[in-house]
């Protein structure tokens, strides 16, 4: 092993491009302290056309953006941190390897190419149907995104996967569109694709409801010897939530809604939008991806809950209704959040600073607001709540549920779940 042994706080992930998904390779850190490979920063940077039509760089991962373009620098201690962990992945391999089938000592670097996960082995089958699930959306997003040419031929700043504008750069965006031929073929196409997502989402959910029943610890054994006991045959009933007398249903605000957003009849479903809407001009309507609810809370305790099964990159907390309509929740000292990053890791941001919780993902997500203690708690619920983070919070000025999504994933959407009662 020649002392190249992988440190156990060491992951690939800490390693990680999550543009890429693979190691970093010739790594630029942002001023804002992600870091990147630079040719996969490059290309997203260019595939969002930025630097034109006031669209900044902006970072992939938490959306701080610049006017000019940031000069990309090697980080040399992540690229060496880098170089030495896929040196001992490969050393670690040739000791497991057969002595039949030596494995040379000095192998070169491989090509730039994302590496295996380690998380992959470990996976189930409900993990597998959710990558099935999103890569369907993905497939749905396509299709639409093609046959709506003249509502993306303008991308707004949120919609930057700018599908269509790639196709169309490389001489193929209008023979893919002008033959009816072809148009309905991809209606067919599009048909078919939401018959398949309709039914994995239904097969998705049903399999979750089946882990939670399983999961469900039976109640305890009242005091009474002249209560029978429950049949322990049957799956026992989901416990009503301990938070439900303090529950409540927040509906999103439509004025500070972002045109890169859309949310459902009853506002209480916002789901990341295909093409910019054009929603009325408003002085409280946030310019990235971030919405406010109605309610504004000033006194009292106060519970809900949100599912966020169905969004790659988002993040939940509470924020004042001055909060500045260009910075992101978590950001300012008048907002708080616990943040969901596509690189599998919980944070929560308090007071402009970042506390790392780990890397598991909650599908559901219990906020309590205790103004007359001055807490504020956000809980992971499954089949009971299990704490994730607690901080302080002033009543000073009166707080609103608040909602980041991650503009780049059309489709993505958050729910205000009904507390389970």
């Amino acid at each position: 092993m020649a002392g190249l042994a992988v440190p156990v706080w060491l992951a690939e992930d800490d390693l990680g491009c999550i543009i890429c998904q693979g190691l970093l390779d010739w790594p630029a850190t942002l001023p804002c302290g992600h870091s990147f490979c630079r040719d996969c920063l490059k290309n997203l940077w260019g595939a969002r056309g930025a630097g034109g039509a006031g669209r900044p760089w902006t970072c992939p991962t938490c959306r701080e953006g610049a006017a000019q373009q940031p000069r990309l620098r090697k980080n040399t201690l992540l690229q060496e941190l880098a170089d030495k962990y896929s040196r001992a992945l490969r050393e670690l391999g040739e000791d497991a390897a057969p002595a039949s089938s030596p494995v040379p000592a000095r192998a070169a670097r491989p090509p730039h190419r994302p590496a295996p996960r380690q998380a992959a082995v470990q996976k189930n089958i409900m993990e597998v149907g959710r990558e099935l699930t999103e890569l369907v959306e993905q497939l749905v997003d396509i299709v639409r995104s093609l046959q709506n040419q003249r509502c993306l031929a303008e991308p707004g700043p949120d919609n930057e996967l700018g599908l269509l504008g790639m196709v169309n750069s490389a001489g193929r965006g209008k023979d893919l569109v002008t033959s009816n031929t072809s148009e309905g073929k991809m209606r067919d196409v599009l048909h078919d694709l939401e018959e398949i997502q309709v039914k994995l989402r239904e097969n998705l959910t049903w399999k979750e409801a089946s882990e939670e029943q399983t999961q469900v610890e039976l109640p305890e054994a009242p005091s009474s010897s002249s209560c029978p006991l429950p049949n322990q045959s049957l799956p026992a009933p989901k416990k009503a939530s301990r938070f439900a007398p303090w529950a409540i249903n927040p509906t999103f605000d439509l004025q500070t809604l972002s045109c890169s957003l859309e949310v459902s009849k009853d506002c209480q479903i916002v789901t990341v939008a295909h093409c910019p809407q054009s929603y009325p001009w408003s002085c409280e309507r946030f310019s990235i991806s971030q919405v406010l609810c109605s309610q504004a809370l000033s006194s009292g305790q106060q519970y809900w809950e949100v599912d966020t099964r169905h969004c790659s990159h988002w993040a939940v907390g509470v924020a004042s209704w001055g909060m500045s309509r260009d910075r992101i929740l978590g950001r300012t000292i008048d907002s708080c959040c616990v943040e969901w990053k596509g690189t599998s890791q919980l944070s929560a941001w308090h007071m402009v600073k970042e506390t790392v919780l780990g890397s598991d993902r909650p599908g559901v997500v219990g906020i309590w607001l205790d103004l007359e203690e001055g807490k504020l708690a956000f809980y992971s619920v499954a089949n009971q709540e299990k704490l994730l983070y607690e901080c302080t919070v002033s009543a000073s000025a009166p707080l609103h549920p608040a909602f980041w999504l991650y503009g780049l994933q059309p489709g993505n959407s958050l729910i205000i779940k009904q507390v389970r009662v």
